[in-house]
């Protein structure tokens, strides 16, 4: 069975909405461990798992908004990622990072704006580890994004009234594996069939197993 660790909880995205998510995921044989409180996160406990999904902004938790992304900190997951490991950064986990330089460039791409929540439409590009993933449509808040790596594999774009963006890509750094997912506000989101697909597909392809 595969094992992740999934570092969430922010002011903004309760864990619970993660938790509920990747439920399914886990069904379908990941065991996930957690890290809530990023106070309990450290290297050394990162690197006992092939993969880690970052659904955290740049807080310590939903009741601390202190920073937590030190330079140290990002210089732990690039080397991480650099030694042949997998980071699947999915909402949130590209929120708040916008002077997070090692990290910025570690994903590729950062958040910078959100209108309202609205309808968003989010379609998969055929190929790649996705399968047969169809687009869907849900209630979401739309994540514009400044994109760092020109060679970064944009395989999902969102769209909704104000614009289309990249959804979705992935990168390698050294002999890891990045992978990028911005839809995910509501749980709504996470538990739809298709995005479910990509999830499981995204996580799989980070660890490697496909």
């Amino acid at each position: 069975m595969m094992r992740a660790l999934v570092i969430c909880d922010d002011y903004w995205h309760p864990a619970r909405t993660v938790r509920e998510g990747l439920a399914p995921v886990a069904q379908a044989g990941v065991e996930f461990d957690w890290i809530e409180d990023s106070s309990d996160w450290s290297a050394e406990r990162m690197n006992d798992y092939p993969v880690v999904i970052l659904s955290k902004s740049n807080n310590v938790s939903s009741t601390n908004q202190d920073t937590w992304m030190t330079p140290e900190v990002e210089e732990a997951f690039a080397e991480y990622v650099r030694r042949g490991n997998g980071l699947l950064a999915i909402h949130s986990g590209t929120a708040g990072y916008m002077e997070a330089a090692t990290l910025r460039a570690l994903l590729g791409g950062i958040f910078v704006e959100h209108p309202p929540q609205c309808p968003v439409t989010v379609i998969p590009k055929e190929g790649l580890f996705l399968g047969d993933a169809p687009t869907f449509s849900a209630q979401d808040e739309h994540y514009f994004m400044a994109m760092d790596d020109a060679e970064a594999d944009v395989f999902l774009l969102t769209t909704s009234e104000h614009g289309t963006q990249p959804g979705g890509w992935t990168r390698a750094e050294g002999e890891g594996r990045v992978c990028v997912l911005t839809p995910g506000h509501n749980v709504e989101v996470w538990l739809n069939p298709s995005y479910q697909t990509i999830l499981d597909k995204a996580l799989r392809w980070c660890a490697k197993t496909v």
